[in-house]
C-alpha cells in the first residue's frame, strides 16, 4: 500500500501542477499553494475524493486555509521534543519519509490533520463562508440542562456536518486499502474528529429584568483548537501499540501488558526513530542546532535535546518591555531595553 495519505493540492501555475503529478500528493499539501482547485491534476486521489473535490471547491479552499493551524497547534504541542512536528517544504506530504513509518508521531500528525479539518469546515459553516452549510439546524425550539430551560438561539457550530465530510473525504483512500496501516489511519482520524467534539460547550445569554436571567438563549460552540490539541498530546503520551488481529479487522494490544485501545486512544504499529540525528530514510531531522535549556531536566534540557553530543554556548542580544508606567486614562508605556542572553544550540554529530 501507498503509506502517503491521498489528497488535494492548489496550483501556482500549470508547470507547478505538471511537477507534481509525478509524486504522489498529499490532502495536507493543499495548503501551501496557490487558491485555484486543479482535481484532474492531483496525482493520489481516488474517485470519491476527485468528486468531491470538483463538487466543493470552496470546502477544499477552506480546508486549505486551514491547514496553518493544525500545523501550528502540532508544533506547538512538540516544541520541546525532539520530534518537533517540523514540515518539508518541498515534499508534497509535508512530513517527507517520516511517513512511512506507522510511529506514534504519525499518528498524532494524522489525528491532529483530522480535527483541523473537522474544526476548520465547522468555523467556515458557522461563519457563513460555504454555500453548503451554515449553522446546526438541529438546534431550534427549547431544551434543558443542569441549571433549567432555555431557548436555543445564536448559531451552534454544526460540528456533525463538518465530522460526515472530513470522514467520507480523508477517509477514503484508507477505505480502499483495509491494511494494517490503513486501519491505523482510519482509527486515528477517528480519534481527531472525536477530540473536537468532544470540547463542545454550550455558551448562553440572559435575558430578564435587571439580570434576572428569567429566560436563557443558548448555542454550542467549539471551544478554542488549543484544548483539542492538549487533548491529542495526551493521547499520543499514552499511545498504544498495536497489531491487526486475525480477522484483518481491528487492533490487538502488541505487547501482553498494554491495555486493549480504545476509540479514543491513539495506536501505532512501529517504534519511533530517536530523532537524535538526521536521517532521510526514517524522516528524523535529527537536533544539530536546536535551542535547548542549559537548566532544565525535561525533554528540552540539552542533555535529553541534544542526545548527549554537548551544546554551543553564544551571548545574544533581545529586545524586551521594560520600565512600564501605567498613564491614566488607560494605557501603558514601555521603553525598549536590550538584554544580552546565553542560547544553548545541539552541537552535530562529529
Amino acid at each position: 500500500m501507498n503509506f502517503l495519505p491521498s489528497g488535494i493540492c492548489f496550483f501556482l501555475s500549470a508547470a507547478t501542477c505538471w511537477l507534481t503529478a509525478k509524486v504522489d500528493a498529499s490532502w495536507w499539501y493543499m495548503g501551501t499553494l496557490g487558491s485555484q482547485v486543479m482535481c484532474d491534476n492531483i496525482p493520489g486521489l481516488v474517485n470519491k475524493q476527485r468528486q468531491l473535490c470538483r463538487q466543493h471547491p470552496k470546502v477544499m479552499q477552506a480546508i486549505g486555509a486551514g491547514m496553518k493551524e493544525w500545523i501550528s497547534e502540532c508544533q506547538h504541542q512538540f516544541r520541546n521534543h525532539r520530534w518537533n512536528c517540523n514540515t518539508t517544504a518541498r515534499d508534497h506530504n509535508l512530513f517527507g519519509r517520516l511517513l512511512l513509518r506507522g510511529s506514534r508521531e504519525v499518528a498524532f500528525v494524522y489525528a491532529i490533520s483530522s480535527a483541523g479539518v473537522v474544526y476548520t469546515l465547522a468555523r467556515a459553516c458557522s461563519q457563513g463562508d460555504l454555500d453548503s452549510c451554515s449553522c446546526d439546524p438541529t438546534k431550534k425550539g427549547s431544551s434543558r440542562d443542569s441549571k433549567g430551560s432555555f431557548d436555543w438561539g445564536g448559531c451552534s457550530d454544526h460540528v456533525e456536518h463538518a465530522i460526515h465530510f472530513s470522514q467520507i473525504f480523508v477517509d477514503a483512500k484508507e477505505r480502499k486499502e483495509r491494511d494494517a496501516r490503513a486501519l491505523m489511519n482510519l482509527h486515528n482520524n477517528r480519534a481527531g474528529r472525536k477530540a473536537v467534539k468532544r470540547f463542545m460547550t454550550l455558551q448562553c445569554k440572559c435575558h430578564g429584568v435587571s439580570g434576572s436571567c428569567s429566560v436563557r438563549t443558548c448555542w454550542q460552540a467549539m471551544a478554542d483548537f488549543r484544548r483539542t490539541g492538549d487533548h491529542l498530546r495526551r493521547r499520543y503520551n499514552g499511545a498504544v501499540q498495536v497489531t491487526v488481529n486475525q480477522y484483518g479487522t481491528g487492533f490487538t494490544a502488541a505487547h501482553t501488558h498494554f491495555k486493549r485501545p480504545s476509540k479514543n486512544d491513539l495506536v501505532y504499529l512501529e517504534d519511533s526513530p530517536d530523532y537524535c540525528i538526521q536521517d532521510p530514510q526514517s524522516g528524523s531531522m535529527g537536533t544539530a542546532g536546536r535551542l535547548c535549556s542549559r537548566a532544565s531536566r525535561g525533554s528540552d534540557g540539552c542533555e535529553v535535546m541534544c542526545c548527549g553530543r554537548g551544546y554551543d554556548t553564544a551571548r545574544v542580544s533581545r529586545t524586551t518591555k521594560c520600565e512600564c508606567k501605567f498613564h491614566w486614562c488607560c494605557s501603558v508605556h514601555c521603553r525598549d531595553c536590550q538584554q544580552l542572553v546565553d542560547e544553548f544550540t545541539c552541537k552535530s554529530q562529529t
